[in-house]
């Protein structure tokens, strides 16, 4: 994964390593697209020389997960979203379906 940021005023494109915080005019980009990116013409291009590395995970953001899983597998959720429909299926939420659990 690389990150591109534009730098409009320079005329610049840069392809460096996957950010680890959102900025204005920067796109993630997975390693192939990176390399072959092209920009318009007067445009100049700088590419980070090397591998682009896997970001490593920061503890926020495994905290945010845990913490969405356990939210998720809680049973006492009230869900007033579902509804009941004819298709034999629980409820509907959205494009998703609630099954129920087998018998």
């Amino acid at each position: 994964m690389a990150t591109l940021t534009y730098i409009y005023s320079d005329s610049t494109a840069v392809v460096g390593p996957l950010a680890a915080f959102a900025e204005p005019h920067s796109y993630d980009l997975c390693e192939a697209h990176a390399v072959r990116l092209t920009v318009p013409r007067g445009w100049e291009v700088v590419r980070h020389a090397g591998e682009f590395p896997a970001p490593l995970p920061h503890a926020d953001d495994l905290e945010a997960l845990a913490d969405a899983v356990r939210e998720a597998a809680r049973v006492d959720v009230p869900r007033p979203d579902l509804r009941s429909d004819d298709s034999g299926l629980t409820g509907r939420r959205g494009h998703l379906r609630v099954v129920p659990p087998p018998a």
